[in-house]
Parts: structure tokens; sequence; C-alpha cells
């Protein structure tokens, strides 16, 4: 079968079982979008921005699981994306970027939109093509959803010049592909397992650190399965929140910078840590030269370059999730689990009544809605099959704290990058991904107009989301330290009556309403809920309130700022 270089891409996307692309079209793409439009396939969602289409394609991905897929043109167009790409590398998320490039011949020439962007991204991306003959397409496209697939995910970016998109060739899309020096079986040492599960049987004080490769690798259930039999205590990175039920008794939380007061202390007093798809991030560890002295540490990881990058590692379990936590939970769960769990109970018991005396908690203030009023109010009437996507600042602290997620998926962020303006697009590509379940946006007044034009796409397509806007006239987490390690000086993090947030999503097809007395609160928050169609609620909170607990850099875990310290 004869096709050109823009049939080979939608013809590929078929033999992938990609149902969705998010995009925007361009002059070097217009061979691919006209190939769109006469295939009818796949389903394609014009952004408002291409950072809001590869937001959206990563939202997809952790919805579901499956790769996210998108299309930008030259130069400008696929630079737009590289906030997105990064983003998603960072957290290793799966994905495949299409940008187009100008012609072979004008390769190299400063061409009208040209961009090194295969050069731009090589640091961002888990591999890069750039695509100059057509005969290498094929192999190159399912090379592509390979790698961004197996192992440790990532985003990959396949940029094709626009005379590939004219080209012809006899269509044969590969079965399998080989690449050198690269292997989709990554499979370790059982001893390593063996090691691992023996540590744990003799440990008093263990805990258990959920890390995002958990919900990558879609092996929560093998670790629940151990929390179940054991009665392991267990934290979680930001990543992690999500593969062990928050509703977990045992569960104490997240760790690190604005963890819980349990987590923290936790990390300091174990002597076993058992982390499994995580990878000892800053956030995390605070001091590194003094986080977890009393602990052997067990390191689940499928990277090899993440072993003993910050954390000494003293029993590194190196493979796959998909090989090593199935084959760990079977090992403990038929060496007589109870032992464990009876050898561990004390320190269980002790961690329990930690947890009770020290919960997360906002301030009480008279005639004013406070974060925890809002999470608690939602709470009462989301299902908890919702899923839950953050920006990033205080709101996104305050989502992890106190918003309680009871499943793998549910919990949608931007954790190592760290990207203003993420949750918006994720959302939608989200509810796109999940159409059965209901998305709630948790984002700041400042976060929300990094890619608020992706409220139009929503109208656009009938997509429903929930926004809710925690307002409070600041750059939440920038004032929070100016106020608290820089004198007070707010340099430019007061964003007072920045914008009327309802009259903006109303300008692009979405209601939006606004709520500041905390008696309204509750029957607001069911209404929006109950909702057809999206809706922004605009939720106005205190401007001085900050997020406790909070470890100041360079500090220790157990050196926290306490929210009663300062009252």
């Amino acid at each position: 079968m004869k096709l050109n270089g823009a049939q080979v891409v939608i013809e590929s996307l078929r033999k992938e079982n990609v149902d969705v692309v998010f995009g925007y079209p361009g002059g070097v793409v217009l061979p691919l979008y006209d190939e769109v439009y006469k295939a009818k396939f796949p389903r394609h969602i014009l952004t408002g921005h291409e950072q809001g289409a590869v937001h959206a394609a990563d939202g997809y991905a952790r919805a579901t699981g499956r790769p996210g897929v998108c299309f930008a043109t030259s130069g400008p167009g696929v630079c737009n994306m590289v906030t997105g790409i990064a983003t998603a590398y960072m957290d290793s998320i799966p994905m495949v970027v299409f940008s187009g490039q100008v012609a072979t011949k004008a390769i190299g020439r400063d061409s009208f939109q040209e961009a090194d962007i295969t050069g731009i991204t090589t640091p961002i991306t888990k591999h890069n093509y750039l695509v100059k003959n057509i005969k290498h397409l094929p192999r190159i496209i399912k090379e592509a959803f390979l790698i961004a697939t197996t192992g440790r995910p990532g985003p990959v970016l396949i940029d094709i010049a626009t005379d590939v998109f004219r080209a012809e060739i006899d269509f044969s899309y590969p079965d399998s592909v080989h690449l050198r020096g690269y292997k989709a079986d990554f499979t370790g040492d059982e001893k390593a397992v063996d090691a691992a599960v023996e540590a744990f049987r003799q440990a008093k004080q263990p805990i258990l650190m959920t890390g995002g490769g958990i919900l990558s690798s879609n092996t929560a259930e093998y670790v629940r399965k151990i929390v179940e039999a054991t009665g392991v205590p267990v934290v979680t990175t930001l990543m992690g929140k999500g593969a062990v039920s928050d509703h977990y008794d045992a569960h104490l939380g997240m760790v690190g910078m604005h963890g819980s007061f349990t987590s923290n202390m936790s990390m300091t007093q174990c002597d076993l840590i058992l982390a499994v798809g995580a990878r000892f991030s800053d956030r995390v560890t605070s001091d590194v030269s003094k986080f977890a002295k009393n602990a052997t540490i067990v390191q689940f990881e499928v990277d090899n370059v993440e072993i003993d990058k910050i954390v000494h590692a003293d029993i590194p379990v190196i493979g796959d999730l998909r090989w090593s936590m199935p084959l760990f939970a079977e090992k403990v769960l038929q060496g007589n689990p109870q032992t464990i769990k009876e050898q561990i109970a004390p320190w269980r018991a002790k961690l329990l009544e930690t947890k009770a005396a020290h919960p997360f908690f906002s301030r009480k203030l008279e005639g004013k809605i406070s974060p925890e009023m809002l999470y608690k109010a939602i709470m009462k009437y989301a299902d908890d099959d919702t899923i839950v996507v953050t920006d990033v600042g205080q709101h996104q602290m305050w989502t992890a704290q106190f918003y309680d997620v009871d499943r793998p998926r549910h919990f949608l962020s931007s954790g190592g990058l760290g990207t203003m303006g993420y949750g918006l697009p994720a959302a939608m590509g989200a509810k796109i991904a999940c159409p059965d379940k209901q998305v709630i946006l948790f984002t700041g007044d400042g976060s929300i107009m990094m890619c608020c034009q992706e409220f139009a796409t929503l109208h656009r397509y009938g997509v429903p989301v929930k926004v809710f806007v925690l307002h409070n006239n600041v750059l939440g987490m920038v004032n929070q330290w100016q106020r608290l390690f820089f004198g007070g000086r707010e340099s430019e993090s007061v964003v007072k009556e920045l914008v009327d947030f309802p009259a903006m999503t109303k300008s692009m097809g979405v209601d939006g309403v606004r709520v500041s007395d905390p008696a309204q609160l509750d029957s607001v928050v069911k209404a929006a809920l109950a909702q057809e169609g999206s809706l922004l609620v605009d939720v106005a909170i205190p401007n001085d309130e900050n997020v406790f607990p909070m470890v100041p850099g360079g500090a220790r875990l157990d050196q926290m700022i306490l929210q009663d310290t300062l009252d």
C-alpha cells in the first residue's frame, strides 16, 4: 500500500490504537492536518495554545497509563511545547510528540519558523528523532511508542521534515523493533528481592514509601496486598499519592517539605525504608546528609541511574516494578506476613497515636473560608472515583494534604518541574480520556492565568471540568516564602484584583460563580458538582494562609515549622 508521509503517520497511529491527539496546526504540518481531515482520524482536539496541547496529552497519559500524543508545527509551535515536554520528562510520563520541520534542504539555514527542536529537547526527552527520509518513518514511530512506554516511561519527540509528509512509500508497519543498547524487558536479579524480603522480616520500625513509579507501572495492587497483609505504615511522595488509599489507617500522609508531622518524624525514626518507585527528590529528603540516618534503605527502581544518585541504597532492587513487585508480594505473603505484623505492632501503634495528635489543619478564622473547609466540603459531595488535578503552588500542597484519594491515577499534578499552568489542560486531557469520571481541578489565581485560554477549548468540545480557584490575591507559595524568610517583603507576589475570573470564563463559554461566605460554601459546592458542563468556582481564601508543616530549605525533616508555633 503506497502512502505519503502524512498518511504513514495516520496509519501508524491506528496501529498503536491512538484514539485522540491534541494539537495546533501550522505551515509545515498542513499536509498532516489535511490527512487528519480526510481520514477523520484520529479524534483531534484543537487547543488554544501548543502548551495546552502537550499538557492535555500529559493529563490523558496520567489518567490512563496510555501514551499521550500531540501535534505541533515547526519553530514557535513546537517551542511552545517545551515546558510541557519537560514536565512529562521530569515525572516520567509516556508521550509521543509529532512536530513538523522545515524542508530537508532548508534545515540549518535559519529558514522561516525553523528551530533545532531535537537539539533543544535532547535533555528533556527520553529520546528524539529528526526524520529526513520517509523510508525510516514507520520504524521510527514504532520505536517511539516502544521507548515512551517501556522501562521508565517518558516523552519521545519525532520531528518530521515537511517534504517527508509529501514523499511516498510502500507502507508496512513493523510488528516489532529492536534497538541496540535498549531492552524493553527490565527484569532484575531475584536475589535482590530476597534481600529486600529478609530486611522487611527483620525490621521492627519499617516504613513503606510509595512513589510515582507504582502508578506508572500499574503495580498498586501488589503494594496494597503487602500493606493489607502486614499493616506496614505508609508515607507517600507527591507523585505516589493514590498508590495506597489515603483511607488506610496507617497511611501517614505525604513526606517532605510540606509533608505531615508524622511522616517526617517517621523517616527519622524508622529502621527500614521500602522505597517503591521513588527517586528521593530534594523535596522528600531535605538535608540529604541527615536523611534517615538510622534506616536501611531498600530502593525498588527501574532506572539504575537513580540508585545512589541522591540517597545511598543499602539494598537496590533494580528492575521494572512489573517484575519486582509481584515477586516481592508473593514472597512476603508466602512467608507468614502475620509475623511481620506482630513484630511491627508497637511501632505502628506509636505512629497512629502521633498521627491522631498531629493532623493537617487550617486556622479557624471567623467569617472566612479556609482551605481545609473547602476540601472537606468538596469531599462531602465528590465520589471516590473523582480524578483530582492540581496546578502548582500552595493549593497543590493543600490538595495533597487535605484531599483523600482512594485509587491510583486519580491525583494528577506536576511534581518534578512544578509547572504553573499545567492544571487546566491536564484536567481537560484527563476528562477526555475518562469521560465517565468526574474531574476536578484545584488551582490558584496565579496558576489559572497561565493556560486560561483552554476554557474556550472546554466549551468548544463540551468537556465538563469543575475548576476551583483558591483565590487569595497573592502568588501564594512565593508570597509565603517572602513573608517567612525575606523580611515580609512581598516583591511582585501580590496580584490583588488581577482578573474577574467568572467574567473571564463566561467570555469563553464557561459559567463562573464566586463564594466568600463560609455559610454559603456548602450549597455552592453541592450545586457546582451537580451541574452539567464545566464551571469555575472562585473561592476567596485568606491572603496570609500558609502551608504547614514546612521544612525550611537545608533543614532536617524533623525541623518543621508547625502551624501552632506561629498562631
